[in-house]
């Protein structure tokens, strides 16, 4: 509760500091997901991104953003030796999805671009936290084997998560109210997508024996490349 208390702070401090105007927007562009399955690197997942934004004015700024993120990681080519058969298998090619709705808040310091200052450099640091909305993991269920022994399972997807947004990117005006930008981040989760505790007296379909599964964990981390619109709002006081 105190991360969530965190961010609904920051966004007070944002409206205070929006006073005399605003930008706002609208960016997108390209996800690489990376997953951690219990310390076992998955391979990249390639999916997209869609954002919209507010940020205050000025050097030193505080921003505030709403985004749909397609998390998640790959496997291909993989290869295994039945146990009991011994036989050698490949598996299908699959992608594990993550459907996250994301808010984030935080801070962005931005420097002059040679001597007209019209362009801007920027680097950025936010809190994010994130609800899944949905995943493709029952594409992946096998009715004739129990839950237990497959994994990952939507029983155990974890809806809320958090984590940070750390960053850069680049400002462009293309007119006085109007401007571009290419932005590039990293976002590493702090918390677990995913977590199945251990269970004791498993029946393995495998071996037909009883066994203890261990705790199975999900954490995500994803490259993002983005473009976008940015819109100027001027506040202008007039005596």
């Amino acid at each position: 509760m105190k991360k969530w208390y965190f961010l609904f702070v920051l966004t007070g401090l944002a409206l205070t500091s929006w006073g005399q105007g605003s930008a706002f927007g609208i960016k997108g562009g390209l996800t690489m997901g990376f997953q951690k399955w219990n310390d076992f690197e998955q391979q990249p997942l390639f999916r997209y991104h869609g954002i919209v934004f507010i940020e205050s004015l000025g050097d030193n700024v505080l921003f505030a953003q709403a985004g749909y993120h397609v998390k998640g990681s790959a496997l291909r080519n993989l290869r295994f030796t039945n146990p009991i058969s011994g036989n050698i298998g490949s598996v299908p090619a699959q992608d594990f999805q993550f459907r996250n709705a994301s808010l984030t808040l935080g801070a962005k310091k931005k420097h002059n671009m040679g001597s007209g200052g019209d362009s801007k450099a920027y680097y950025m640091l936010g809190l994010r936290g994130e609800y899944t909305i949905n995943t493709n993991l029952k594409e992946y269920e096998n009715p004739n084997f129990p839950f237990l022994t497959t994994w990952p399972t939507d029983s155990w997807v974890r809806r809320l998560n958090y984590g940070m947004t750390i960053g850069g990117g680049f400002e462009f005006p293309f007119g006085e109210l109007i401007g571009g930008l290419l932005e590039f981040t990293v976002n590493p989760d702090l918390s677990k997508q995913y977590y199945q505790p251990a269970f004791d007296n498993v029946y393995d379909p495998y071996t037909g024996t009883n066994r203890t599964t261990s705790e199975r964990k999900i954490t995500n981390i994803t490259l993002e490349i983005t473009f976008g619109l940015r819109f100027l709002r001027v506040v202008e006081y007039v005596d």
